[in-house]
């Protein structure tokens, strides 16, 4: 017998650190935290999601989510069928804009908690849900790891304090590499050279401060940027938009 349901939700409170440790699931999901703010890695790219924003997951992607301040996450569960059948969601994982009216509906579902292919107006919700994503911003909050161990020790070391003014003569020197190795490995693994690859890093990282409420000059400062200035031109040139989008906070429902 065909599965009834076109849509399965979940709605979850985390407390700050909290991991979820690598798994997949057979439909697609949508990551939504209406508070807080998540680091999604899939496939050695690691996904921001502040408030305001989402992250689709298609079937089968294994990933792993690390909580930042205390997070209301509210996921949807999309089937396969009904992802493929619209062609609206990317074949691979993406932030994606949440507007008000795709947060409405997102929480409105989680609230039904399951929508059924033969209830007529669950039905027609999951359409509307679905064309709203269709028509969702796709953002660039995501950064790929590298993989060569002597590079991932660098960016792991990155990742713990972004503000490290360390050059990479140091760094390199405390991972075990030249400073020409570890360019040629960061551009190779992560098509990025050393330095767009710790400024978007450090983007990111103030995106993710931004998102649990500091000021904007306090996410600069803590990101690494001396000035306000600085920090609010560098991240409009890299992500679109000032900083302020990233701060409204959104109480959870």
């Amino acid at each position: 017998m065909a599965d009834p349901f076109l849509i399965r939700s979940l709605a979850l409170t985390f407390s700050d650190g909290h991991r979820l440790h690598s798994h997949k699931h057979e439909w697609g999901q949508l990551l939504y935290a209406a508070r807080g703010v998540m680091r999604v890695v899939a496939d050695g790219v690691a996904w921001l999601v502040p408030p305001a924003q989402a992250v689709w997951l298609p079937p089968g992607a294994p990933h792993t989510v690390e909580m930042r301040g205390g997070v209301a996450m509210r996921t949807l569960y999309i089937a396969p069928a009904l992802a493929a059948a619209t062609g609206t969601m990317p074949a691979g994982c993406q932030v994606l804009g949440v507007a008000p009216l795709l947060r409405e509906l997102i929480l409105h579902v989680v609230a039904v908690g399951m929508l059924r292919a033969d209830k007529v107006d669950q039905a027609r919700l999951a359409g509307v849900l679905m064309d709203r994503l269709a028509a969702a911003e796709r953002l660039p909050l995501s950064l790929l790891w590298p993989r060569d161990r002597r590079a991932l020790a660098l960016a792991e070391r990155l990742r713990q304090d972004p503000a490290d003014e360390s050059d990479l003569e140091a760094l390199g020197a405390a991972v075990g590499a030249s400073a020409r190795t570890l360019q040629r490995l960061f551009k190779e693994e992560t098509g990025l050279r050393f330095g767009e690859w710790r400024q978007q890093l450090r983007l990111l990282h103030a995106a993710s401060l931004l998102g649990t409420g500091l000021s904007v000059t306090q996410a600069g400062l803590e990101a690494g940027y001396s000035s306000t200035s600085a920090f609010v031109s560098a991240f409009r040139r890299r992500l679109g938009v000032t900083p302020a989008r990233y701060r409204a906070p959104i109480s959870a429902s």
